[in-house]
């Protein structure tokens, strides 16, 4: 009776397939297969072709464009030979296939092997239906012949591969290998290939996540299949069952979502595919390292890291928050194109200027002593002053007056257009005119424009502007922004800057920066091909008492250089006309600098002494994870020694610095008053939060 109902089978079987073919034309003009492309998720690659982002598409389904040169060859050959040895030689429809599955079912009373060719199996993704019967076969034969005349062998594979399931919202092989395994599915292991083959058949009975041990049977099964056909060694066979399949599956990759996103929104989301200069190694160690260096900060302060390929002017990496989701930081905020207040990190251009100008060398004695500049007295960090000092020395310990002396010199509005011209536009308060305050920080800048200026010093003088899509290799946009030989002398002495207590020894040259009321800090680092910018603060603009570049940037910075495995290229040889000359070997005319400028640059009688940090009025966050934090106090003029008083009680000893740290006692309303050695006071009020 089960060869009767056999032959009976094969008999409807044939026939079908015979009025099938013979009908064929007309039926390809009546009734085309569905072979528009389906709607895939958006995804931005990195320089290499990995994925950096993706969003699911808009059914919630993760499915991305496959093409079989991105497929792993073993993984290729281990689906065609278990699924359709005769793939390549049958023209939809394998009857050999048909007859063996036919005769299984006559002799066993149930399906051993369904006959299926892949390009059935591609015909039934395309036209999903619940019924299982005769007439469905036939129809996914009929429709198979279609394809088979339309799409090539190759295009019949990427097509499976970009639609077979996976388990749950994932289709193709791209999201599946990304979802179970973690990578693109360019090289596989044995038992992850195994295991691909597989899932489709059954992949919600098979899902690793939810079914363990369907899907380690299942995989096993076609190890041994393969063993049996010839292709693997029983030996690799037995290695590759003894891995596990994976518990879990991965989100899909995440990385730069401030730019990602920002991308996507202008580009159709069922086509988006937006390939960048990013390096996705590097990308991922950098925001690690920003995630890290947070949490080592203050509560609320974020991260923001920009990594430009000097040469090309490529962005190599660019880390906009500590972390997308982070409420407590705001990591939704965008901090790598916002404008902050740069602090001493524009002094190298300043100095470049002054070298360009012929007013000073590196060893050139300047005074470092209070000074007026038309009623503009800047200070130090410290509050306290060096006297003469090289300007070597200055910029490598970023003293305040020397730079401003030197931007007196050589004049604001030169610095602005030499920075603008480089891609570090400043951002001046009311669109007002540039004034000596830039130098310090009395302007705005974003950290991926002070990345491109800084772009200057490690190619002599030559500014990139930083190029975001990937594409053919274009000539660099690059500026002339300092003469060779003065860029050469400042990185000559921005490389003998000491790294970060700590901090490996990467041989960079670099620069840091501290804002108005502790808000900012910035590391730059260079050498002679990468820039690597770093920006810490609260993306409020709040306050962090005590935060500065040198303690909070700087120690990232140079984490951040050696995990993105940035290693270290020589600066630039000393170009033609930079020459070193010890101080005596000057001319007498560079052995001091006395340039008078315009605002009648004049040594300032000693001022009655100024509360400047905290300002008066200021409400003060210091709570921390455990206890209250101090608070940095920070003064100007006076005669030391100073005596302070909070609430008029008197803290400890007098001291001959202008900056110290005071514990308050609690919270609420505070009063501080600072004494001079003349008597003269200054009281401030405050509220600690």
């Amino acid at each position: 009776m089960r060869a009767l109902s056999f032959l009976k089978w094969m008999a409807g079987g044939l026939a079908g397939l015979f009025f099938a073919a013979a009908g064929v034309s007309a039926l390809d003009e009546a009734l085309p297969p569905p072979l528009e492309a389906p709607a895939y998720s958006a995804q931005v690659l990195d320089r290499h072709g990995a994925l950096l982002f993706a969003q699911a598409t808009e059914e919630g389904r993760w499915r991305f464009p496959v093409s079989l040169d991105g497929v792993d060859d073993d993984f290729l050959a281990m689906l065609v030979a278990f699924e359709d040895k005769r793939f390549f030689s049958h023209a939809g429809v394998d009857p050999l296939a048909i007859v063996r599955a036919g005769w299984q079912l006559a002799m066993q009373g149930r399906i051993v092997s369904g006959g299926s060719t892949i390009t059935m199996q591609l015909a039934r993704l395309l036209e999903p239906r619940a019924e299982r019967s005769m007439t469905a076969k036939l129809r996914q034969m009929l429709r198979a012949i279609q394809i088979e005349r339309r799409l090539s062998k190759r295009e019949i594979l990427e097509r499976y591969l970009t639609i077979a399931p996976y388990g749950g919202n994932l289709e193709g092989i791209r999201a599946a290998t990304l979802a179970w395994f973690g990578k693109e599915p360019g090289k596989l292991r044995l038992s992850e290939a195994a295991l691909l083959v597989a899932l489709p058949q059954s992949p919600e009975v098979r899902r690793p996540d939810r079914a363990a041990d369907a899907a380690r049977a299942a995989r096993d099964r076609v190890l041994w299949r393969m063993a049996e056909a010839g292709l693997v060694p029983e030996t690799e066979i037995a290695r590759a069952s003894s891995f596990d399949v994976p518990h879990r599956r991965r989100a899909m990759p995440s990385l730069s979502p401030h730019l990602a996103m920002r991308l996507l929104a202008v580009h159709d989301a069922k086509e988006a595919s937006v390939r960048l200069t990013l390096d996705g190694l590097r990308q991922g160690a950098l925001e690690t390292v920003a995630r890290e260096g947070a949490e080592r900060l203050p509560p609320g302060v974020s991260v923001a890291m920009v990594l430009l390929d000097a040469a090309t002017g490529d962005m190599l990496a660019r880390v906009g928050s500590a972390g997308y989701l982070d409420e407590r930081r705001s990591g939704w905020v965008d901090m790598a194109d916002v404008p902050r207040s740069p602090g001493s990190a524009l002094k190298p251009f300043i100095y470049g200027l002054a070298f360009e100008q012929g007013l000073v060398a590196p060893e050139t004695i300047i005074s470092d002593r209070p000074a007026d500049f038309g009623g503009y007295r800047p200070a130090n960090f410290d509050m306290g002053y060096k006297g003469d000092v090289s300007v070597r020395e200055a910029l490598q310990w970023s003293l305040n007056v020397p730079a401003v002396r030197l931007l007196d010199a050589v004049g604001p509005q030169r610095l602005a257009s030499r920075l603008r011209r480089a891609g570090a536009s400043l951002v001046l308060p009311q669109a007002g005119a540039p004034g000596l305050a830039i130098g310090l920080g009395g302007a705005g800048v974003t950290l991926t424009g002070l990345a491109e200026a800084y772009t200057a010093l490690a190619n002599t003088g030559e500014g990139t502007r930083a190029r975001l899509h990937h594409g053919p290799p274009e000539r660099p946009r690059r500026i002339r922004v300092l003469e060779p030989a003065a860029a050469w002398q400042v990185g000559e002495i921005l490389s003998g800057v000491s790294p970060p207590a700590g901090a490996a020894q990467t041989g960079i040259a670099y620069k840091t920066g501290t804002s108005y009321g502790y808000r900012d800090a910035w590391a730059v680092g260079f050498d002679g091909r990468h820039v690597l910018a770093v920006w810490t603060g609260r993306p409020d603009n709040a306050a962090v008492p005590g935060m500065s570049g040198a303690k909070a940037a700087a120690p990232i910075l140079f984490d951040g250089w050696v995990r993105a495995g940035l290693g270290h290229a020589p600066l630039p040889a000393r170009p033609r006309g930079a020459v070193e000359l010890a101080h005596g070997d000057l001319p007498q005319a560079l052995k001091r600098f006395t340039h008078r400028a315009p605002s009648e640059t004049r040594e300032a009688p000693e001022p009655a002494p100024v509360i400047v940090y905290p300002p008066a009025g200021a409400r003060v966050e210091l709570a921390g994870s455990d206890a209250m934090q101090p608070l940095i106090l920070k003064l100007q003029g006076g005669r030391a020694p100073f005596r302070w008083l909070a609430n008029g009680a008197p803290l400890d000893g007098a001291s001959r610095r202008r900056m110290r740290q005071w514990q308050p006692d609690g919270k609420g309303h505070q009063r501080l008053t600072v004494i001079d050695a003349a008597g003269r006071a200054a009281s401030v009020d405050l509220f600690v939060q």
